[in-house]
Formats: C-alpha cells, sequence, structure tokens
C-alpha cells in the first residue's frame, strides 16, 4: 500500500452499501396512516433520508426545523415508525451490486485494512441489516445514529473510528488516511470536518447533494471503489 493509500474506509449504510429506500418509505407512510395523515411520495420521503430516524419523522410531519411544540405528539410517532421498520426493514431492502464484490476485492488485496460502518440510522437495525446480508464479516464496527450524542456531520462518530482503528494496527492512523464513502452531502461534510478524504456514490438516494460538498472522488458504482482507494 502507497503512502497515499488509505489506512481506514468507513462506509455510510443506506445509499451506499445498501437501497432500503422501500422499506423506508413504508415504514413512513405506515405511521402517516396511523397518526390520520395522508401518505406521501416515495420520491419525497427518499429526499428527507440521511440525517436519521428522528429528522425522517419530523420532516415527514413537516417539521424539517425540529421546533415542534408537541414534543410527545412526535415521540410517538417515531416511536410508531421504528416499531414498524423493526419488522419490516428487509421486506425490499437489498445490497447494491458489485458492493460484496468491491469489498472482497479490497479486502483480499489488504487483509488488514480496517474497514468499518458509520450511519445515521439507528445502531441496532444497521448492525441486524449488515448480519442479514453478510456485511458484518468485513467491519471491525458498526456505529449508528443514537451510538453517540451528536450524528454525522459531526465528526465525532468517524474521529471514535479512527481511534479505534489506530488501535489495531501499529501505526497512528489520522484524518488525511482515512477515507469517509457515502451517498449524501451529509457523509461529505462529515469528512470535511474531521479533515478525512471521502468518496461520494452517485448511486445512493441524495445523488444530487454530492456536488455542493465536494467529495474528493466520485463513484457511479461499487465497482469503482478498489479503484479509488488505490487498488
Amino acid at each position: 500500500m502507497s503512502s497515499s493509500s488509505p489506512k481506514l474506509l468507513v462506509f455510510d449504510l443506506d445509499g451506499t452499501l445498501i437501497d432500503s429506500r422501500v422499506d423506508l418509505c413504508n415504514s413512513v407512510n405506515a405511521m402517516l396512516k396511523h397518526l390520520g395523515k395522508p401518505e406521501l411520495p416515495q420520491q419525497v420521503i427518499a429526499s428527507y433520508i440521511g440525517d436519521g430516524a428522528s429528522m425522517l419523522v419530523r420532516r415527514a410531519l413537516g417539521d424539517p426545523e425540529g421546533d415542534s411544540t408537541d414534543e410527545q405528539y412526535v415521540t410517538a410517532a417515531l416511536t410508531y415508525f421504528l416499531d414498524y421498520y423493526r419488522l419490516h426493514k428487509l421486506d425490499f431492502t437489498y445490497v447494491y451490486p458489485g458492493v460484496i464484490e468491491a469489498l472482497e476485492a479490497i479486502r483480499a488485496a489488504h487483509p488488514t485494512l480496517p474497514m468499518a460502518v458509520l450511519t445515521n440510522k439507528p445502531v441496532v437495525p444497521s448492525r441486524e441489516i449488515c448480519a442479514h446480508f453478510g456485511l458484518d464479516r468485513f467491519f471491525f464496527q458498526n456505529y449508528g445514529g443514537n451510538s453517540f450524542h451528536t450524528k454525522k456531520p459531526d465528526p465525532h462518530g468517524l474521529l471514535t473510528l479512527i481511534a479505534e482503528a489506530s488501535s489495531l494496527t501499529v501505526h497512528t492512523i489520522e484524518p488525511p488516511q482515512t477515507i469517509m464513502i457515502g451517498d449524501s452531502d451529509v457523509d461529505i461534510l462529515t469528512a470535511h470536518n474531521c479533515g478525512a478524504r471521502s468518496i461520494g456514490c452517485t448511486f445512493g438516494l441524495a445523488p444530487h447533494t454530492l456536488e455542493a460538498a465536494v467529495p474528493t472522488h466520485i463513484a457511479h458504482s461499487p465497482k469503482d471503489w478498489p479503484l479509488l482507494v488505490g487498488l
């Protein structure tokens, strides 16, 4: 591995490793129906994904700034959404074509290169989904939106993974030796906020947000990942 090659790869989940759009949208609409509200088009709900379950629910309820005066109502809506999603998270969700092959290629070329997941999805369904699809075998850690006191794009989670990965290797890993891979500006800004590099995935849920965030590299398919990380 050359000096410019990464020492840590961190992946987003939704829109990067898996396409979970339909199950998330169905869960949001089930929540809205339960509350007696009109359902929303999938493309609208999909545009709300990326900042965690709470913001997804708030946006669907028409509270995008999180300034609702009825927090009990929002909490009840979030609870229903999470309970429904817990049961239906694997109805239509699938791993993007090329993801397994790309991860296997990276692992084969660099058996000791640490890889992890950092998502704003709650950590329990994130880990369960990765385990279901056999993705967990590639990652030393999987952190979710409720793993820390902050979520992406705050860099705390990424910095934590850098510190943990450093403890697994002989040398300390620095942020510039880390690549955050994701499909939205949230992931790219997370990398920017701690001095890491980034790969923006145009095949995901929010490719329209990538350009303004200015990722280090662009991937049009998971098959691009091995080349972009220096294989």
